[in-house]
């Protein structure tokens, strides 16, 4: 990992890198870019690039639209998918106001600080997502359909998966630009994927997952395929989650480290800590009308409850030995803004530390089998999602108002569109399917 300047111009030169594409996640999760030439590195540096901050959904007004980026020169990387001759480098950056001030909508400078304050008070966390896509054939005009790739299921090999050769192509993909994953497989639906990478630190996991996305895209595209995030695209059908694996140290030591037969008193009140927000927090962690038609079958949650192995519960606690010791959050999907998601889940664990939060009993039953079970429950639609997280003091402690306003009236007036249009399942698909 390069990280003087110097080092970086001489990568550049002698790779013959010609393009640099400066990236960013807007506030809704969605990847943007700006491309510069790389002779113009140095200054970019020294001084960012100034963009429309005002065109972005939920950053800025025409009044002060000026918005700089920074690359971060730890997250450099060749876009294997591009042209070797005249190559193609991409930064994520930091985004700042004119005088400097860090932007209040920029979820990497958020996570950066909540990371510093929480090694102040003796904690670090390694998070490991595991994705699951779909995979669609496209038309003779390159538009996708919904037509999946194959109709293999869970584990299933060639050629019932038709997706092998490309979910190993994502993975050199991703080893090229030094994501490193550990597992791939065909999921449960037709034409469902998933693939996890190792644990890594919080603001790493999210730069990982946006980097993810984009080589799932790129590499599906070349392929003549189309790779979709979407929650929930095929109405009976498996959806789509995002599950984040969440390990908590102090020091050297994995506090979940033989949590089931003997809990730390740290480890449980963090895992009760997200039990307790975790409510409040799904309008950022689920945030398309879609995400909510998931809760409540093919084993994603919809109770708030734990369990140790039990893959029915919200939080499960896996089997597993030494660092691989973790809690296994099952609510999110990758529609969301990573940088958020992770945040938030961190934030309310660490406060059920600092507050010493009681862990309730474990569910260790089949929670989808449990109809009249006394629990609470998920949001059961992105309106009431954004309800709670609009009346949350955690949510309003964790993140700038400025930020909460902007996500909870464009997810508001998304949500109206959405319950007054006649046919909810095209609306959807107008809106989310081709950039999701």
């Amino acid at each position: 990992m390069m990280q003087s300047r110097a080092e970086m111009m001489q990568f550049i030169e002698e790779n013959d890198v010609k393009f640099i594409r400066l990236a960013f996640c807007d506030i809704f999760g969605v990847q943007k870019n700006i491309a510069i030439m790389a002779s113009q590195l140095p200054a970019v540096i020294e001084r960012g690039v100034s963009f429309d901050a005002s065109a972005i959904g939920g950053f800025s007004n025409v009044a002060e639209s000026d918005l700089f980026l920074y690359p971060d020169l730890g997250t450099f990387s060749l876009l294997p998918w591009r042209p070797s001759e005249g190559c193609v480098g991409r930064f994520y950056c930091d985004i700042r106001y004119p005088d400097g001030r860090p932007f209040e909508g920029d979820g990497r400078y958020l996570l950066r600080q909540f990371i510093a304050r929480a090694a102040e008070a003796g904690f670090s966390f390694q998070v490991g997502p595991e994705c699951e896509f779909y995979l669609f054939r496209t038309d003779d005009l390159g538009e996708p359909t919904l037509q999946p790739h194959d109709h293999a299921g869970y584990f299933d090999i060639a050629p019932l998966d038709r997706g092998e050769n490309i979910r190993r192509q994502i993975c050199l993909t991703l080893e090229e630009m030094g994501v490193e994953p550990q597992r791939s497989h065909h999921e449960q639906g037709p034409g469902q994927n998933e693939i996890d990478f190792h644990c890594a630190s919080p603001l790493r996991a999210a730069d990982n997952l946006m980097t993810l996305r984009a080589a799932v895209k790129a590499v599906s595209a070349q392929n003549g395929l189309f790779a979709s995030f979407l929650p929930k695209p095929l109405e009976n059908e498996s959806g789509s989650g995002l599950h984040m694996n969440l390990s908590l140290y102090r020091g050297e030591k994995n506090l979940f480290e033989g949590f089931k037969q003997h809990p730390h008193p740290e480890a449980a009140a963090f895992l009760a800590g997200i039990l307790t927000h975790i409510s409040e927090i799904t309008a950022f962690a689920n945030p398309l009308p879609s995400s909510y038609q998931r809760f409540g079958r093919c084993e994603a949650p919809s109770w708030v409850n734990w369990s140790c192995e039990n893959r029915s519960t919200l939080v499960r606690v896996p089997a597993a030995y030494g660092n691989d010791c973790r809690i296994e959050v099952r609510s999110p999907d990758c529609s969301c803004n990573p940088y958020f998601t992770i945040l938030l889940l961190l934030e309310a664990g660490l406060e059920g530390i600092e507050r010493k939060l009681p862990l309730p009993a474990p569910f260790d039953k089949d929670a989808s089998q449990q109809p009249d079970m006394q629990a609470d429950t998920l949001p059961a639609d992105l309106g009431q999602a954004l309800t709670r997280m609009a009346a949350s003091p955690f949510v309003r402690r964790v993140l700038p108002q400025r930020l909460i306003d902007n996500y909870l009236g464009q997810k508001t007036k998304e949500f109206e569109q959405y319950v007054h249009s006649e046919n909810r399942g095209k609306y959807e698909l107008q809106a989310y399917f081709p950039m999701i």
